[in-house]
């Protein structure tokens, strides 16, 4: 029963932040410089025309009817019809979200696999050559522009050493070979048994994976430093290390397993992170997921499935961070 009341109150702001984020993306589509109607009849068409269109859309209506009409389809699950695909705007990210969640999921594991253990051996060599190399490797990933570091990707992996393939997810003479089931090219290869599309989405995983790896792993080691020295010099700390334990027995049985429940948080929001900023490495890779389907869109005026992929994308950073609210809540009992 404390559980349900622990993640009843890390949901209950929800609706309201549910319902901020609608009306945002609602208000974005109609400040920006962009007429949805000129998208749909085109740059040449009569005023008759585009008038009648304006009328069929409601856009003549005032604006608190257009956001109440905007709502009700939403509860409907209808998020119009993309100008540029001609496809419910519903369609199209069930076709692309699924790219984008297994690019992301990639990086994270991996951002979480070399990021972890390189924040504890750099508060563990706290002041040494090897804390102020670990130190500036992830000050250099966290503040070089993604953009930047997925053309040097692609430029030294790619185009002077030829250890990955170029961009996409696969070679064109291996594209619509397996069955779309998951929508994760990766497991839908697995389940058809088709070994040689498994190992060529791998290959085209790697470096887009890599480079959100790289700038998420930064932040990562570094909070992860921050929560272990503090760690560190706690009293419980101090007590283990006079008993006589070993240094391994301390860090990892002791020491991280005190920093794991604000580890999670972090890890949360660093996954929320690459969904939502997963759309210039995507356009720079050429990757058919979300953030390439958005800025397409963006450029061709197509304020439906904008303003879809935008609401698609803040309501997963909404959910990944009620998930990690009732984590720590129910982790950490210092919380409740």
């Amino acid at each position: 029963m404390s559980r349900l009341r622990t993640f009843a109150a890390a949901a209950s702001s929800v609706p309201i932040t549910l319902f901020g984020l609608v009306l945002v993306t609602f208000l974005i589509g109609r400040v920006m410089p962009i007429d949805p109607i000129i998208a749909i009849v085109g740059d040449h068409a009569q005023n008759d025309v585009v008038e009648a269109a304006r009328l069929q859309l409601g856009l003549d209506r005032p604006l608190a009817v257009q956001f109440w009409l905007y709502v009700k389809l939403l509860m409907q699950g209808d998020l119009g019809r993309s100008v540029m695909t001609s496809n419910p705007v519903t369609r199209d990210i069930a076709q692309y979200f699924p790219a984008t969640i297994e690019l992301a999921t990639v990086a994270i594991l991996i951002a979480v696999a070399i990021g972890i253990p390189l924040g504890v051996l750099a508060a563990v060599r706290r002041g040494s050559w090897v804390d102020h190399g670990v130190r500036v490797f992830c000050l250099a990933g966290h503040s070089i522009p993604i953009f930047l570091l997925a053309l040097i990707g692609l430029l030294v992996f790619y185009a002077t050493l030829g250890w990955t393939p170029g961009t996409g997810r696969s070679d064109v003479g291996l594209e619509g070979m397996v069955p779309d089931v998951t929508g994760f090219l990766t497991i839908d290869a697995l389940l058809a048994r088709d070994w040689e599309s498994l190992r060529d989405a791998c290959a085209h995983l790697v470096l887009p994976a890599g480079v959100l790896a790289y700038f998420s792993m930064a932040y990562i080691a570094r909070m992860t430093r921050a929560f272990m020295l503090d760690a560190l010099s706690g009293e419980f700390v101090i007590t283990a290390r006079a008993k006589g334990l070993s240094a391994a027995r301390v860090i990892w049985r002791h020491a991280f397993p005190n920093i794991a429940v604000r580890l999670v948080t972090v890890l949360a929001l660093t996954y929320a992170g690459l969904l939502e900023g997963a759309v210039v490495t995507e356009t720079v890779f050429g990757w058919p997921g979300l953030g390439q389907y958005l800025t397409i869109s963006l450029l061709n005026a197509d304020m439906n499935a904008v303003l879809g992929a935008t609401l698609v994308i803040g309501l997963s950073y909404l959910l990944l961070n009620l998930l990690a609210d009732a984590a720590y809540r129910l982790l950490d009992p210092r919380v409740r």
